[in-house]
């Protein structure tokens, strides 16, 4: 019997997603499968082997830690570091077979150096900063900095590639912008080539982008939260048919009957006004569900949506279930997911909390179990 507060992640969606994916860019661009944060709350490793499965041919973490967990499970498909890493971690990604991101001249030293010890050839990847203003070369530095890394005999630029700020709008001045930070992209890529450097996989594509703009596909896309069925822009139409792959349910611990006028929860943020039927549900922001859901958010109880009242605990919330009937200690409880006619989205919480769609699930912490199903 599985654990009554769990969440679970549905495999067969993720494949599903995966292949639709795959379908709509056509069979000659690759899918690196962004699987950072524990798969956007989904669980590193199944998630990995289950895009895999699906026709992913490469992953993609922030940090060393979770290339490493990925190749100590038996994982052999390339990875690449999206996040920085300082030189002293070289070896390691030497030593695991990852794909660095480079963009220090610091960096180069140390990795050609373990590269040589190693026998081998290092590839990396070069992240240009078309508009994000986080990491990455500035695009009028890239061609110095790439004719520093070929000259490390043991480097190989394989790839280069930039991250898209506002490709999942709508706006017309933000599309514009993305279509300049595409236009300062292809701009360093053709002047890298000219130069004599041969990348083989120029990338830029993340998961909107993937979807809304064809022309920053290459060789190469980038999805993230498409493939766990989240839309880029919750208003936004999605062009394929993506399926949600994580559900958060737990259980009634408690019914209670208060009557008009009585305090609920830290703060005494709500009161009842008439009669109340309170149901205790054993999940919290210890959990990850967010103390912002505090009377905003909804459960679903029954296939109906129930109120959440009073603040949200580290270990526990209230709901409102006077008028769902017939609601019993250990009654399922849906706090992200479906249940009968109802569902509850991702983007339905972050609308509450007034975030985003992927804050919700890779807020999701350890401490509840995760099911695999499919």
């Amino acid at each position: 019997m599985p654990p009554l507060t769990r969440i679970e992640v549905d495999l067969s969606a993720i494949r599903h997603n995966v292949s639709a994916v795959k379908k709509y860019v056509g069979p000659r661009v690759e899918i690196m499968a962004v699987v950072k944060a524990n798969a956007y709350g989904h669980g590193l490793l199944p998630v990995a082997r289950a895009v895999l499965k699906a026709g992913g041919s490469r992953l993609a973490v922030n940090r060393l830690s979770e290339g490493v967990e990925l190749r100590q499970a038996g994982v052999t498909a390339p990875i690449l570091i999206l996040g920085h890493t300082p030189a002293s971690d070289m070896p390691q990604i030497v030593r695991h077979r990852l794909v660095p991101t480079v963009t220090e001249p610091d960096q180069l030293e140390p990795l050609d150096r373990a590269a040589s010890r190693a026998g081998q050839l290092q590839p990396i990847h070069v992240k240009v900063d078309t508009g994000m203003g986080r990491l990455g070369v500035l695009p009028a530095e890239v061609e110095k900095f790439a004719a520093r890394a070929a000259e490390r005999q043991n480097l190989h630029l394989e790839g280069l590639y930039s991250h898209l700020a506002v490709a999942d709008s709508s706006d017309a001045d933000d599309k514009a912008y993305t279509r300049r930070q595409l236009d300062s992209f292809e701009r360093v890529l053709t002047k890298l080539r000219q130069a004599g450097h041969q990348i083989s996989l120029p990338h830029i594509a993340n998961a909107a982008a993937t979807v809304y703009f064809p022309q920053s596909r290459y060789q190469l896309v980038r999805p993230g939260l498409i493939l766990y069925g989240l839309k880029p822009n919750h208003g936004r139409d999605l062009p394929i048919d993506v399926k949600p792959a994580l559900s958060l349910i737990s259980y009634v611990a408690r019914v209670k009957k208060l009557a008009a006028g009585k305090d609920v929860s830290y703060g005494r943020t709500f009161t009842t006004s008439q009669p109340t039927t309170a149901a205790l549900v054993p999940v919290g922001y210890g959990d990850g569900y967010h103390r912002g859901l505090s009377n905003k958010g909804q459960v679903l109880v029954g296939g109906r949506r129930a109120p959440i009242i009073g603040r949200v605990c580290m270990d526990q919330l209230v709901v409102d279930v006077t008028d769902i009937p017939g609601v019993k200690l250990e009654d399922e409880v849906v706090l992200l997911g479906s249940q009968r006619d109802g569902s509850i989205s991702a983007s339905d919480i972050a609308d509450w909390m007034g975030e985003i769609n992927y804050v919700v699930t890779t807020a999701l912490l350890e401490r509840i179990p995760r099911v695999y199903l499919g």
